[in-house]
């Protein structure tokens, strides 16, 4: 999207939400939605628009983990850290992601505290979809999987 169009749709989005009590949580969410993530230009005309400093718009956007700075990636494979899925091998998944995913490629792994999956760990969700019981052989699988979809 060219800088004008981003700049337009930002100003669009914050114009019809602006006056509401509590627009910032709001507001974060309609621009999450429409781009993908949040854009840097997003935090000076939000912070302008609702009277607040930019640190404070910053401070929010970074303390929900849901909110992204950047572009999401292809695919989003969240593995659960919880006890039950340390105990089954979650470790292990963690250590063979590291080394099986690039840091700039189109899966992203997050670390989360429980999928609440615990009577089948280890478990892990990749695009939405939960995976239980998964091995070190399993992971390999589905990673791909990944590599061989356009």
């Amino acid at each position: 999207m060219a800088d004008d169009d981003l700049l337009a749709t930002l100003d669009a989005l914050i114009g019809a939400n602006q006056d509401r009590r509590g627009a910032l949580l709001p507001l974060l969410h309609a621009i999450q939605a429409q781009f993908g993530y949040i854009p840097d230009a997003a935090v000076p005309r939000l912070a302008q628009a609702l009277r607040q400093s930019r640190a404070d718009i910053d401070g929010v956007i970074s303390f929900y983990r849901d909110f992204r700075r950047t572009p999401p990636r292809a695919h989003t494979l969240r593995l659960c850290r919880a006890e039950s899925c340390q105990a089954m091998g979650a470790d292990t998944l963690a250590h063979l992601l590291d080394h099986a995913l690039a840091a700039d490629g189109p899966v992203a792994c997050e670390p989360v505290y429980c999928l609440g999956a615990c009577a089948c760990s280890p478990a892990l969700e990749l695009d939405g979809r939960l995976h239980a019981r998964v091995t070190p052989d399993r992971l390999l699988e589905l990673l791909a999987r990944l590599e061989q979809q356009p």
